[in-house]
């Protein structure tokens, strides 16, 4: 349970409890019981064999029966002296404290009733170039934030619209209103995204003179609230010779029709010529109405494999999954992306009554067919971007 039922129950984060002592787990045994019979917990997404994944908290069988036999034992204890050593403690944020932690200038509330796309420009201004090696999110407020996107500024246009309208931040529905460098996007946040530090010698590059812009998707439907989100940054302590960069795989001109309870929808990416590189992380992302996401690559010889697959999709629990080695592409390759969706009655997430057409977009009633990519290109692994000890450059 600690391996892998503990970074996310632990002090202030999204479990509704804290695997710390005995009588507070044996007192959840029931509910435990419930949820790992009904495959609900721990809500690792991605299929086996689809895909070899580091920090994996799925169960095994084994472990799940031995967790299904201690319930119906009643819970016993156990000798304390067998006990693993308790988890370090890291306060807030899962990786430890960040370098440096930047946030909203000034709490944001939400009109209630509708989706809100709002941009807050966030105080660190780069002066040289840096290399992150993670970014953590922390939402201000669970309740109404939907997900965040981070985006580097170099152009001053964020920065120009800030505050405007008597509020903090500028309205951004669609993006964030400037044109993204190769670079631009940074990362972001989702319900059940956990972060992660990238592999050595690989770091997320944040160009001199940007400015991190944070496009928050706020749903305020049922209740609003003031929300201050923040973001941890971790700086790389070692070499990076290579740049992290998102890629989309993506459709964007799909329509889902009423009643299809199991519709799909394909995009492609074809990998151009000098574009080999790695996939170092993969991360899908859908709405209410996904039921089964898929990613894989097809070679020159048409050899295919398997990138992701989730056969239970669910909005609430997503996130980023870095692989155990390196994925290869080479030029020539395509890399197919499949979305199976459920616009059907029977579908208890259809946020939709009564039930209609459903296509691209923003809203959390529109859907997306998305996948992004964390690609780093061989090109670049030969030149020594970052020293550690020396001045970026």
């Amino acid at each position: 349970m600690q391996a892998k039922c503990g970074q996310c129950h632990r002090a202030n984060d999204i479990a509704p409890f804290a695997i710390t002592h005995y009588e507070v787990v044996a007192a959840w045994g029931e509910d435990i019981k419930r949820v790992v019979t009904n495959k609900l917990m721990p809500p690792w997404k991605p299929v086996p064999g689809h895909g070899e994944f580091r920090d994996s908290y799925a169960l095994t069988d084994e472990e799940k029966q031995t967790i299904l036999d201690w319930v119906e034992a009643g819970v016993p204890e156990g000798d304390r002296a067998d006990l693993p050593p308790a988890p370090e403690a890291t306060g807030d944020w899962a990786l430890g404290e960040p370098d440096q932690v930047i946030e909203m200038s000034k709490e944001f509330t939400p009109p209630r009733g509708t989706d809100v796309y709002r941009c807050f420009v966030m105080p660190a201004n780069f002066d040289a170039k840096q290399f992150l090696t993670a970014i953590d999110v922390r939402p201000g407020n669970r309740q109404i934030v939907h997900h965040v996107l981070l985006y580097a500024d170099t152009t001053g246009y964020a920065e120009s619209m800030d505050g405007k309208d008597g509020e903090p931040g500028y309205t951004c529905f669609g993006g964030p209103g400037f044109a993204l460098a190769l670079n631009g996007a940074l990362g972001g946040w989702a319900p059940g995204q956990r972060a992660r530090f990238l592999p050595e010698g690989i770091g997320i590059e944040l160009t001199k003179g940007s400015r991190i812009v944070m496009q928050v998707h706020y749903f305020p439907v049922g209740r609003t609230g003031p929300d201050q989100t923040r973001i941890g940054l971790y700086y790389a302590k070692q070499d990076i010779q290579q740049r992290l960069f998102m890629i989309p795989v993506v459709n964007t001109s799909f329509k889902i029709p009423e009643n299809a309870d199991k519709y799909e929808v394909k995009a492609n990416l074809a990998v151009l010529p000098f574009m080999d590189g790695k996939v170092i992380w993969v991360y899908p992302h859908m709405h209410l109405l996904g039921r089964e996401i898929k990613l894989e690559v097809t070679d020159s010889k048409k050899e295919t494999r398997p990138m992701i697959y989730e056969d239970n999709w669910d909005f609430n629990w997503q996130g980023s999954y870095t692989y155990v080695e390196p994925l290869v592409i080479k030029s020539g390759s395509n890399i197919k992306l499949t979305c199976t969706f459920d616009n059907s009655e029977g579908n208890p997430r259809n946020p939709n009554k009564p039930i209609v057409p459903v296509g691209w977009g923003e809203r959390t009633t529109d859907e997306m067919c998305l996948a992004f990519i964390g690609v780093t290109f061989d090109f670049e692994k030969y030149l020594p971007l970052r020293k550690p000890g020396t001045a970026n450059q």
